[in-house]
């Protein structure tokens, strides 16, 4: 492994306060007018179609439509189109497809065919040259710049947060109160991002403990469980340990009996009605001798083996996301590093993954 492993990984992780604040300054605008169109067609539901960490970002925009807006909502299984060549009748259906580069040919066949089927079709893309924005009736650019690393990090919290702002503004109408208020109460995310990646040298410190790890388990409920999703992924494709994400109710439907002492579990604990649901799982946790470590607000760290506390007092609980995977970024960088291996260029992986 060279000195320069993992520079431009912490460089664009680095840059995700710039991006958040590029993204209210410059974007709320064009998502607000996107989303007033959008809702003026009265779609009945919503289809979400995405892959790897644009996958995640896109269950966050479920559990934001169902709550929210009251809004049914499906993720796609791509290959109904792609694989088995099915025509499903999508009038007055929106469908938001979710791509960082938006060139998978899968993604593209499937906007397109949605399209044709009758669908209002959405991309949300950090390109808006891409063939996926070409095929789409409407286009959100998240902003992010150019990202070099193959872990995506702060495409992952433009799109969280672009997400959030086309969800409020589509609640109201594309403008009004709702919409007005979006980018206030999302106004504090580019500072706290900022607190919360200048302690890095305090994560390097909890990488320690997960160095050997063989497996890993992450859980969270709610808001919360797309982090768990994404912090998985990371690991995953960063440092190449096992790492399983779970829903806390699914992790008590089975798959807590290979929970022991051995074993690290990272719980994200959302402040609010996500984090109380998760509550009897730290509990179960903690009475098999996890060895436990928890993201999230100081009284939820203070039970457990290990913790990072997060900034999150006064934050919406639909936000905190934005704010969540941060640490879980920098986790999986600094663990990837101590493990002697290059976060920047994980094995057998491309930026652009074409999947048809």
């Amino acid at each position: 492994m060279t000195a320069q492993a993992g520079r431009i990984m912490a460089r664009e992780i680095a840059e995700q306060p710039a991006v958040l604040r590029r993204l209210l300054d410059e974007g709320a605008a064009r998502i607000r007018a996107v989303a007033g169109e959008i809702a003026a067609r009265a779609p009945r539901f919503v289809l979400l179609t995405a892959r790897g960490t644009s996958d995640n970002a896109a269950l966050y925009a479920k559990y934001l439509l169902e709550i929210r807006l009251g809004k049914p909502c499906g993720l796609t299984s791509m290959s109904v189109t792609t694989a088995y060549n099915a025509r499903q009748d999508l009038t007055d259906v929106l469908v938001i497809t979710v791509s960082q580069s938006g060139g998978s040919p899968d993604l593209v066949a499937s906007t397109k065919a949605a399209r044709e089927a009758g669908a209002i079709t959405l991309a949300v893309t950090n390109n808006p040259d891409s063939p996926l924005a070409a095929v789409s009736e409407y286009h959100i650019d998240i902003l992010a710049g150019p990202e070099r690393a193959l872990p995506a990090t702060k495409t992952y919290t433009a799109s969280l947060l672009a997400l959030y702002l086309f969800v409020d503004a589509l609640g109201a109408g594309g403008g009004g109160p709702a919409a007005a208020g979006a980018a206030g109460a999302a106004g504090e995310l580019p500072a706290l991002a900022g607190k919360i990646l200048a302690r890095g040298p305090e994560i390097r410190s909890l990488a320690a403990r997960y160095r050997f790890a063989e497996r890993m388990v992450i859980t969270s409920r709610g808001y919360g469980y797309p982090t768990a999703k994404e912090a998985a992924l990371k690991l995953m494709e960063t440092s190449y340990i096992p790492a399983l994400s779970y829903s806390g109710a699914d992790l008590l439907h089975g798959p807590l009996a290979m929970v022991d002492n051995v074993s690290p579990v990272i719980a994200i604990v959302t402040e609010g009605h996500g984090g109380t649901a998760l509550r009897p799982v730290l509990e179960r946790l903690a009475d098999r001798g996890a060895d436990l470590m928890v993201i999230g607000p100081a009284t939820a760290v203070a039970g457990a083996s290990a913790g990072f506390v997060l900034p999150t007092e006064g934050v919406p609980e639909e936000l905190q996301p934005v704010l969540e995977i941060l640490p879980l970024q920098l986790l999986a960088h600094e663990v990837t590093i101590a493990r002697g291996q290059d976060p920047d260029a994980p094995r057998s992986l491309a930026k652009i993954t074409e999947t048809r």
